[in-house]
């Protein structure tokens, strides 16, 4: 079947050069199972027609797509991990496989496939993904965008035949490959890189590629100052993917700079978490020891982290510049934050005093009653239009107690953004759709053990609503 005619392929990464990336090929594998295909993703970028043969064919054995690479590329780059640098990073369990230009706004998306097979950059691991990581991606992705979040999309899933062994679950299990949707794959780790091998030329090339394609409003002709507009740019990005983060009550779990995306968007899911109550040292990653990710410290760490891209422009902007910059981040973060938190509350801004009031005494609240994270903003979204539903909550004591008067007080000041859906099904229930860990084992046990794939549909089903519900925009 031939592809849509709207389907616009791109190879607009190869013209960075060899330098960049290395071509590779993908593994072979003994099966080819599809367990999810994103049509409304595929939709996007005119991928739509494919029979579920073709799918397979692109997305299981990744014969090219038409007018996009011949080869896949893994991907060169750097970066810390847990702080401590590594130079030996890159590419190692996955590749760009395409580059697509998505319909209507003609955003360039790439094609990146995680589990796909060795690369020169796997050193010691096998390049595959177990089908439980796949799932659990496809679990975080839905998730977050249906509350808001810039975030890649799951596109594929394609179970593989293979018996993987893994320290950190049953093993052997089974393996998949898995395809993202993601506004490209550039990250601080792609420029540390290039700071540690001494390429400043390479640096320059890459920064100007990277505002020409992604951010051309931010182009100027002057180097120094577009190194500057560019960090700008991606400090302001970064802190609304946190705040929103922080609104969903996400904890991404590594965030190591090779997992920071220049262009903001959250991707590269391993360990996540979403919390059951607010909690500032929550942690994701059963790895993380000294609590470096935790929940409550992911500003402070993204942070950090743009102060290492940072590093990488001084060889173009000036030292002052660049950290003027980076102390902008903190107010950044707090706008967006009381951004994402109007949103996710279904509100409109009411004035910069009564905006801080009302994030202020919310958050106060959560984090003293300990009440079910989701729960508060399912059952306060329209403010005080939805005091009624409040109080028909489990959590109906909570709210009346005087720790809530604040919070009350300052939803006097807000009205519901117009066109917010509080007649949709999705209100009439009791509780929201979570992801909490033990219901994601939950959705997993089954296919582990019976194949049985029915929790698994039925949650994505309880997503899709959700999403349908709070018809929530990416911040950015």
């Amino acid at each position: 079947m031939p592809l849509s005619p709207n389907f616009r392929p791109s190879v607009s990464h190869a013209s960075l050069g060899g330098a960049f990336y290395d071509e590779v090929a993908a593994a072979e594998f003994p099966k080819h199972i599809l367990r999810f295909r994103n049509c409304r993703a595929a939709a996007s970028v005119g991928l739509d027609t494919l029979t579920d043969a073709e799918w397979i064919e692109h997305f299981g054995r990744f014969s090219p797509l038409p007018g996009s690479f011949e080869t896949p590329l893994a991907l060169r780059y750097h970066g810390h991990q847990f702080r401590t640098y590594n130079p030996e990073l890159g590419d190692g369990r996955g590749f760009l496989f395409a580059q697509v230009h998505e319909l209507g706004g003609g955003r360039l998306l790439d094609l990146g496939t995680k589990g796909s097979g060795l690369t020169p950059w796997s050193r010691t691991a096998d390049g595959r993904l177990t089908l439980k990581g796949g799932v659990r991606e496809i679990l975080a992705t839905e998730m977050l965008e249906a509350l808001g979040v810039d975030t890649s999309r799951t596109l594929s899933l394609v179970e593989t035949g293979e018996a993987l062994m893994r320290g950190d679950e049953p093993s052997p299990t089974r393996s998949g490959v898995l395809v993202r949707l993601s506004h490209s794959h550039i990250r601080i780790g792609s420029f540390q890189r290039l700071l540690y091998l001494d390429e400043t030329d390479n640096i320059a090339r890459l920064l100007d590629y990277t505002v020409r394609t992604y951010m051309p409003d931010v182009w100027r002709d002057d180097i120094a100052s577009r190194a500057v507009a560019f960090l700008e740019e991606v400090s302001a990005r970064v802190a609304a993917t946190c705040a929103a983060w922080m609104l969903a009550g996400f904890v991404h779990g590594v965030l190591n700079t090779d997992n920071i995306n220049v262009t903001g968007e959250s991707f590269d899911y391993g360990p996540w978490r979403f919390l059951p109550v607010l909690d500032p040292t929550f942690t994701a990653a059963y790895f993380d020891d000294t609590g470096l990710y935790a929940y409550g410290r992911q500003p402070d760490t993204l942070l950090w982290n743009l102060t290492r891209l940072a590093e990488c422009l001084l060889p173009f902007a000036g030292q002052a510049e660049l950290e003027t910059v980076l102390r902008g981040f903190e107010s950044k973060f707090q706008n967006a934050f009381n951004a994402a938190m109007l949103r996710r509350l279904g509100l409109r801004p009411a004035g910069e005093a009564e905006d801080t009031a009302l994030v202020r005494a919310v958050w106060k609240f959560m984090l003293e009653s300990k009440a079910p994270f989701e729960q508060v903003f399912f059952d306060w979204y329209g403010g005080l239009a939805s005091e009624t539903r409040a109080a028909d909550s489990a959590q109906a004591l909570h709210y009346a107690s005087p720790a809530f008067a604040p919070a009350h007080a300052a939803f006097a000041a807000h009205e519901a953004e117009p066109g917010i859906r509080l007649d949709h099904a999705y209100f009439a229930k009791k509780m929201p759709c979570t992801m909490l860990i033990d219901q994601v084992e939950d959705i997993w046990t089954p296919i582990a053990e019976a194949d049985d794939w029915s929790r698994f549909h039925s949650r994505l089903v309880e997503i899709a609503e959700m999403r349908e519900a709070y018809a929530v925009k990416p911040a950015g």
